[in-house]
């Protein structure tokens, strides 16, 4: 009987192609870059609301955000912050990989959102409206808008994509999580394009004041720009941010067909879960480092190949050391090699949103070859004892980049991204 020989093709190869961005520190990418380079955060005195009675003052918000400039007004008018945040930041990422979805077919493409306070700020005014004027003064708009899962109907709705539109809700991994998913709806041949990113608006009474007593945002604020400081003796906390990040995800050879500039190549996405507090990190890391492997593995890149990790790093005081003893206990001797840092005393920190910005720093740290620094870090804790570029950006030519999360009850998120070569 003669013998088949049955080979496994290799996995679709996905690629960046647009970036987009909506935050504190810039939303465009030349100013967004150049403050995440030089570690310049843009952190101030909340102005939202009155912080004056409460321990946490400073925040990382969005000032002279123009919605009109990416949506009609009425459209504008009727949505939740987050979710003009999600629009903008998918519009420019659209407008960016120069990708026109009146060419594509409907069925292969879709849209990924992820967020974790589903659109709190709508939330709040309709049940506002309810106790102070009765069930009449609720607006259809802000019940539709407060939902969870909006976010990712209103982008493809504004963008013309009609394949498919989720929602993906994982605490702080979210964003993360949600450009993940959208790699493996390419991968799986189901797409040629995606819209993946985050959006979050968490600066409102109700979000800040459950942080703030949680006591994991910092109480600094003799200095905002200064106020988080990640891997630092004196951390105390994050400081709260807005807005939004998205990418475009193609197929490799979608995106060569139309001569498209590829920022990156994400090679995979690895995700787990600790199962041991609704709040607090596993004492050893264990949920990183699983996240980590799977990553690793799936993307078939030994350890000691990775040059940069974004790190969560949320300037927690256990945070930035279980993160710490995750990546020390995975990479060995190579921990010692790895560049790492976080952004997030730059942009704040998007919960929801967070991975998905700093997956468009990531794609840029290999698109401009800079390792980006860890602002404010002047005088680090002796358990945070690896390499987390102080003070200033770091001219190197990045091959391979972790972006790492994780969120409330133990969800944590690893994203591999590459430098993109014809011949892998």
């Amino acid at each position: 009987m003669a013998s088949h020989a049955f080979t496994q093709e290799a996995p679709r190869r996905v690629v960046i192609t647009g970036l987009g961005m909506i935050a504190a520190n810039g939303s465009e990418p030349t100013s967004f870059w150049q403050s995440i380079r030089d570690g310049a955060s843009p952190a101030d005195i909340l102005t939202r609301f009155d912080v004056s009675n409460i321990p946490s003052k400073v925040g990382a918000e969005v000032r002279d955000f123009d919605p009109e400039k990416y949506m009609d007004r009425k459209t504008a008018r009727r949505l939740d912050r987050a979710l003009q945040f999600s629009i903008s930041a998918a519009r420019q990422a659209v407008t960016d990989a120069g990708i026109n979805f009146a060419d594509v077919d409907a069925d292969r493409c879709g849209v990924a959102e992820g967020t974790s306070m589903s659109n709190n700020e709508a939330a709040w005014e309709t049940k506002d409206a309810f106790l102070k004027r009765g069930y009449r003064a609720v607006s259809v708009s802000g019940v539709i808008s407060g939902a969870a899962g909006a976010g990712s109907g209103e982008v493809a709705h504004e963008l013309g994509v009609k394949g498919h539109a989720v929602t993906i809700c994982s605490s702080s991994a979210s964003g993360n999580d949600a450009i993940g998913y959208a790699l493996n709806m390419v991968r799986s041949e189901e797409v040629d394009v995606m819209i993946a990113g985050g959006a979050e608006a968490p600066l409102i009474e109700s979000a800040w004041g459950g942080l703030c007593a949680n006591r994991v945002m910092t109480r600094h604020c003799d200095d905002p720009s200064r106020a988080m400081r990640p891997f630092d003796k004196s951390r105390d906390g994050f400081i709260l941010g807005e807005g939004a990040g998205y990418v475009i995800l193609e197929e490799l050879s979608h995106a060569l067909g139309r001569g498209a500039k590829i920022y990156a190549e994400l090679a995979a996405h690895g995700r787990s879960c600790e199962a041991y507090h609704p709040l607090a990190p596993h004492p050893e890391g264990i949920g990183y480092h699983r996240a980590i492997e799977k990553a690793l593995k799936m993307a078939g890149i030994a350890r000691e190949e990775v040059d940069y990790i974004n790190a969560h790093g949320t300037a927690t005081t256990a945070n930035d050391v279980v993160e710490t003893k995750a990546i020390k206990r995975f990479f060995g001797d190579h921990s010692r090699r790895l560049s790492i840092s976080s952004t997030k005393p730059v942009t704040g920190h998007l919960m929801g949103g967070a991975g998905a910005l700093e997956a468009v720093v990531c794609a840029l740290a290999i698109d401009r070859a800079e390792i980006p620094p860890t602002a404010n870090l002047t005088d680090p804790d002796p358990e945070c004892d690896l390499d987390y570029v102080p003070a200033r950006a770091r001219a190197y030519p990045i091959d391979v980049v972790l972006n790492l999360n994780s969120g409330f009850g133990g969800k944590n998120s690893c994203m591999v991204l590459r430098r993109y070569s014809p011949s892998r």
